[in-house]
């Protein structure tokens, strides 16, 4: 077991204030709460976190964040605040900036988004334990398990499966599955990997969700209306 104190987990949040597909998405509301308040929630509820950390360019949001429990020691500059950037842009950025600010070296960094918010309780903990326990593994996220077959778009125009065992159709019990990687619910690397620009190593964990809600990822009016009324049945579940 490695050794990795609390105060070595830092939880970083991207929120930046521009959406074309949502006005001001991440201060939206499900549930009567908004969508930047469920990751810090998330975070601050697992007692696991010594640091949580939102990135945004957007005053409002650094606002409303401070009230629900997170840092927000700095706005993100708008040459990393464009429809383009990328995560990996982001949270080296947040990350690296915040270490020189406190003079702090992070061993863990977590991932969250404010458009995921279907999440399950363990998730955080079994990522953190499983990285503490390997340390070969440079990754633990969530992946979706799915037994549907895939297909891409090949040079020619045409189509091909995504796996040759794919031509074979048989009962969904006794097929092989494979893995949709769900980052945004939740996903711990080690640090060395986000300065690097990297948001997942090669050595990866995988824990395994299944759980229809958490495929809702809000991004539009139709994802928000869904997610509101999903919310109501997940809450029911706990």
């Amino acid at each position: 077991m490695v050794k990795i104190k609390k105060s070595e987990i830092i939880c970083i949040i991207p929120a930046r204030g521009g959406s074309k597909g949502l006005k001001k998405k991440n201060l939206q509301k499900v549930h009567n709460k908004k969508l930047i308040q469920y990751p810090i929630e998330y975070a601050l509820k697992s007692k696991l976190v010594g640091t949580i950390l939102v990135s945004t360019d957007d005053r409002n949001i650094a606002n409303i964040a401070k009230k629900a429990g997170a840092l927000v020691p700095f706005l993100r500059p708008k040459n990393i605040s464009g429809d383009f950037t990328t995560t990996e842009e982001t949270l080296k950025h947040a990350l690296l900036t915040y270490e020189n600010l406190t003079k702090k070296k992070f061993k863990i960094c977590i991932f969250l988004t404010c458009t995921d918010i279907f999440r399950q309780k363990e998730w955080m903990k079994k990522g953190i334990l499983i990285l503490k326990k390997n340390r070969k593994i440079d990754s633990v996220f969530v992946g979706n398990k799915t037994h549907k077959n895939f297909w891409e778009r090949t040079k020619k125009s045409g189509w091909k499966r995504l796996k040759n065992r794919m031509k074979t159709y048989s009962s969904r019990q006794v097929r092989d599955y494979i893995i949709r990687e769900d980052t945004g619910l939740f996903c711990a690397s080690r640090a060395e990997l986000w300065r690097k620009g990297r948001r997942i190593g090669d050595k990866v964990e995988v824990v395994l969700n299944d759980d229809t809600f958490s495929g809702i990822d809000i991004h539009n009016l139709k994802d928000l209306r869904l997610a509101n009324l999903a919310m109501k049945i997940f809450n029911e579940k706990k």
